[in-house]
């Protein structure tokens, strides 16, 4: 018996020895090697970039209208990388569509908003339209496509549809997205340097303008990021600029947040004034290297930007450093600095925790400063005006500009810039024509979808940083959606909920998990309050990041100044 067990043991331990006739796991096909070959190109000497993923993903996502398991698995193997690596990148964004091998890819996708301004213009009727009449193409709802003072919005394929209809929608699908593209009517290059653009980053980069002057006269100003968490830019270039090189520089235009169009516009006005104003940044803190962060949805945009830095490289005004850009993949969290960063590095876009913070360990594990695009839009004007002619502007005690995205029911939607500290009411009045025909004020959201909302009451309210925090609400990227006496803020609210559930990175529990439990406790005729109350704080303190954090603040906001809308008891 025991001679018997040892013979047994000896031959399991023999077939351990032997090599494999074949690799653990899936196989690469050498057909699908190929096709991944043709379109993300042959291997450079020491192999494909680890940051480029997200990029080579996007190319086959493209063609093949979706990634399919096989093209995973040769693109993985492409770039030296675990196949789950892959999976786990590609599974985190939206706008990536993972297919079976035997699946067929959707031969077009209609995408219709289904945020806040657009639900307001009536974009959920829409969308059941089309999923009736549309056949043999995919419709699906998706979070805020940054076009809201074009509600409703739509997409078809990679082109955006203002204003759409159903007739509309339906022609451009029978035509199969065949019509050539348009592309916004932006100043270009050689007309841009015509009217003396890039001068000042000339200057700047020979050393004409001292660079601690250019930093004081940001501080002086009092010029704040514009991309939300508004903290003074000044301070930012000088704290960057202390660190050790190399320094790397990240520019987020992922402006995800539902009611956030600005800066957009700027970029297909102006998109040299944009990049002057990153080059001069690049200079005075000393970044050898820019990555240029864009959402997916500008599509339009991210074709005139790349075709403007080409014209930019191809005959630059001076030293330019590395310019890359990158292509989100439909995450809102993105947009947040520290998951930009996780992204443009080919991971997945979840926020880290700090400290460190990316002024000190940022990029690539460099110390990098991080800019929204309206920030850089303003150096130009500043250093050519002065700190004093920005600070000359504003109300109520506030100095400054601010570019307002206005959608809702208001006559003239769109971005105004206007004095800072300015009223809602005053915005509506004197910069939008007043409220829509039929509608009179009944609340509005300050600063977007984790702003906040107030009623008409609080409409003389200045409208800035600082300004709001007292009523429990901020102006973020300043955000303005304008809600009539025929809307609902309790609906509102549960709107913006649901955006935060669909676009929770799911890394840390109070965020993944209380905004599922939000939505549904919110869709409930009669609120709990305590419950809702007791989850909206264990949400703001124990997120790790601004979406869980503001989250909490539709709900906080309906039941302190709506409660007759849910049912709730009057605070005292």
């Amino acid at each position: 018996m025991a001679n018997t067990t040892h013979i047994g043991l000896d031959q399991v331990r023999q077939q351990l020895r032997q090599p494999r006739t074949q690799l653990k796991g899936r196989q690469v096909a050498p057909e699908a090697r190929s096709e991944v070959q043709d379109l993300i190109g042959m291997p450079p000497v020491d192999g494909h970039r680890r940051d480029l993923l997200i990029e080579h993903l996007h190319v086959l996502n493209d063609h093949f209208h979706g990634l399919f398991e096989r093209h995973i698995v040769a693109l993985a193997a492409e770039m030296r990388l675990p196949v789950v690596e892959v999976f786990e990148v590609a599974s985190f964004y939206h706008h990536f569509e993972i297919l079976k091998d035997e699946e067929a890819a959707p031969r077009l996708t209609v995408r219709v908003c289904d945020s806040l301004s657009c639900s307001l213009a009536g974009s959920d009727s829409l969308l059941r339209q089309l999923q009736n009449d549309l056949l043999g193409v995919k419709v699906v709802p998706v979070p805020c496509l940054g076009r809201c003072e074009q509600a409703p919005a739509a997409q078809v394929g990679q082109q955006a549809v203002a204003l759409a209809t159903a007739q509309q929608l339906s022609r451009l699908v029978a035509e199969n997205h065949t019509q050539p593209l348009a592309l916004p009517q932006a100043l270009r290059y050689g007309d841009y340097k015509n009217a003396g653009g890039y001068q000042l980053a000339l200057q700047v980069a020979a050393g004409l303008k001292d660079h601690e002057s250019v930093i004081q006269l940001l501080e002086s100003s009092g010029l704040r990021g514009l991309g939300g968490a508004g903290f003074p830019a000044g301070r930012k270039w000088r704290i960057v600029r202390s660190q050790p090189g190399p320094r790397l520089m990240a520019v987020n235009i992922d402006e995800g947040e539902p009611g956030t169009f600005k800066d957009r516009t700027c970029l297909e006005a102006d998109p040299h004034r944009f990049l002057e104003g990153v080059l001069i940044a690049a200079s005075v803190v000393g970044c050898e290297a820019v990555y240029i962060y864009l959402r997916d949805e500008y599509h339009e945009a991210r074709v005139l930007l790349t075709e403007e830095l080409a014209a930019l490289q191809a005959n630059p005004p001076c030293a330019l450093p590395r310019i890359e850009l990158r292509r989100g993949a439909g995450a809102y969290i993105c947009g947040e600095e520290s998951a930009m960063i996780e992204s443009i590095e080919g991971q997945r876009g979840e926020p880290r925790l700090r400290p460190p913070y990316i002024a000190e360990l940022g990029l690539f594990g460099r110390p990098t400063l991080a800019h929204n695009l309206e920030t850089l839009y303003w150096i130009r004007e500043l250093l050519e005006q002065g700190a004093d002619s920005f600070a000359s502007h504003g109300r109520h005690g506030r100095k400054g500009l601010r570019r307002f995205s206005v959608s809702g029911r208001v006559k003239q939607p769109g971005v105004k810039l206007a004095p800072a500290g300015i009223t809602l009411r005053e915005l509506v009045d004197e910069y939008c024509g007043g409220m829509a025909e039929g509608h009179t004020l009944y609340a509005y959201l300050p600063g977007g979808a984790s702003g906040g909302i107030l009623p008409a009451r609080l409409a003389d309210v200045p409208l800035d940083f600082d300004t709001l925090q007292p009523y429990g609400c901020f102006i973020g990227s300043a955000a303005v959606m304008v809600l009539g006496q025929h809307d609902s803020a309790r609906e509102a609210a549960l709107n913006v909920m649901r955006f935060f559930a669909h676009e929770s990175c799911g890394q840390c529990t109070p965020c993944r998990l209380g905004t599922e439990k939000a939505a549904l406790l919110m869709d409930s005729p009669v609120w709990d309050a305590d419950t809702l109350q007791d989850l909206a704080q264990v949400m703001g303190d124990a997120s790790i990041c601004g979406l869980g954090q503001a989250a909490p603040n539709p709900i906080r906001c309906v039941l302190d100044y709506f409660p007759h809308e849910v049912g709730a008891e009057v605070k005292a």
